[in-house]
């Protein structure tokens, strides 16, 4: 109770800590800890795996189309208070799945989970921050995903460590708790910091720097950004979910699976090396980089195969875009169009990465059956540089428009001055 008292100038950043902390909690158990639950839940329902992560996928596609409608609560009802009711939706979700007396019960507690998480993941954990207020909003988000990386990297193991001693379903029992004793005590404490904050800024002058922003916003660039985002999230999630089978088809074996290990801590670097030196770099441009660093990285793959030291450029280049990816994808609808309708816009980048996503895997499967694996890899790369190409253009037409701006805004005051 004594954090709702905090100074102003403390408090934002105890929010982002306070939310890492859920996002964590909230990849891990209803993302992360999937895949080293599925065996278990494969045998215990007598479905075979395939047809267990095709649950996942018809999940994930449903989340999709839930997701803008989530962005839009969110601008109306408030974030934190969305999260709220998330964290309890998540818990019943969980509990529900483990639960489940059959398959017909269990896909549907697996798309409530799917459902839930459209409320306490990064969209909406992004929108809260917005909507706190607090300056610097972009740099907010990154520190953001920087501590929710971590999410992999402790709930892989503790999922392995949990189901070495429970059942999965006595597993999910567990999370369930998880979401309802930590997450939602948290995410009430946010939405009456945000609620407070609002107060406090309400009488702050902000109509010349959102006559600004709409000067500045190009025409036709939500569009593009969004065919951008999914082809992106297309070609992550294809590799992310076989990266280790595709190295094994490539040759590498168990070399290349602590080659692949690589991958995470390429995420998390990328996310510190730009929260400490990308403070003045434009969110087009960043997106351009990480679209880049992906579409690179398949190109690396495909030309140097089978040499190991080209497969760990490959993860390292990765797991860098990946990283990045993240970020941009929160901040670049901000630089974009700005705070107003916030929200709704990023819950739509978020439906449209996942909708891409809900199929990538079974795309990738079906091509690398049917044709070679290099080939595929090809098709990859070459989606991988249309999602380049698309940022680019985003790049020039933000660039073109603010060249275009007859004055600036002074960022401290919001006083409109002419352009020099």
């Amino acid at each position: 109770m004594k954090v709702a008292h905090l100074p102003d100038t403390i408090a934002p950043a105890v929010a982002i800590w306070a939310l890492g902390v859920t996002q964590i909690i909230g990849y891990g158990t209803l993302f992360y800890s999937f895949p080293v639950l599925a065996p278990a839940m494969s045998v215990e329902l007598q479905l075979p795996q395939e047809w267990v992560f095709a649950a996942l996928s018809a999940a994930l596609f449903l989340g999709s189309l839930l997701a803008p409608v989530a962005g839009r609560w969110a601008d109306r009802l408030g974030a934190a208070r969305l999260m709220t009711a998330g964290s309890l939706a998540a818990s019943l979700a969980l509990a529900a799945c483990a639960l489940s007396p059959g398959r017909a019960s269990f896909v549907g507690a697996l798309v409530a989970m799917e459902l839930a998480s459209c409320f306490v993941l990064y969209g909406t954990a992004f929108a809260t921050i917005v909507q706190i207020g607090a300056a610097g909003a972009q740099r907010s988000i990154t520190h953001l995903t920087l501590i929710a990386g971590f999410a992999s990297t402790l709930f892989w193991p503790l999922t392995s460590m949990l189901h070495a001693h429970l059942t999965w379903r006595e597993v999910y029992l567990v999370f369930a708790a998880t979401n309802l004793l930590v997450c939602l005590p948290i995410h009430a404490w946010l939405m009456g910091f945000a609620r407070r904050r609002r107060s406090s800024l309400k009488d702050a002058p902000s109509g010349t720097v959102v006559q600004q922003r709409d000067a500045a916003r190009p025409k036709g660039a939500f569009l593009i950004m969004l065919t951008g985002f999914a082809i992106e999230g297309f070609v992550l999630s294809a590799i992310l979910l076989h990266m280790v089978p595709l190295l094994s088809a490539l040759g590498f074996g168990t070399a290349g699976v602590m080659v692949s290990m690589l991958f995470g801590p390429s995420q998390v670097a990328s996310r510190l090396v730009n929260m400490v030196f990308g403070g003045r770099l434009r969110q087009t441009h960043l997106a351009v980089i990480a679209a880049s660093l992906l579409a690179g990285g398949l190109v690396v793959l495909t030309i140097t195969s089978p040499a190991m030291p080209g497969v760990a450029v490959f993860v390292v280049l990765f797991g860098l875009g990946s990283g990045l990816a993240s970020i941009v994808g929160g901040t670049l609808p901000l630089e974009l169009f700005g705070h107003a309708g916030y929200g709704a816009r990023v819950g739509w980048v978020t439906g449209a990465r996942q909708f891409s996503s809900s199929f990538a895997p079974f795309a990738f499967a079906f091509m690398v059956a049917h044709w070679t694996t290099s080939g595929s890899l090809w098709v990859l790369a070459t989606l991988g540089a249309a999602a380049t190409a698309t940022f680019v253009v985003i790049a020039f037409m933000h660039g073109q428009a603010l060249r275009e701006m007859p004055s600036v805004a002074d960022p401290r005051t919001g006083l409109v001055s002419p352009r020099p």
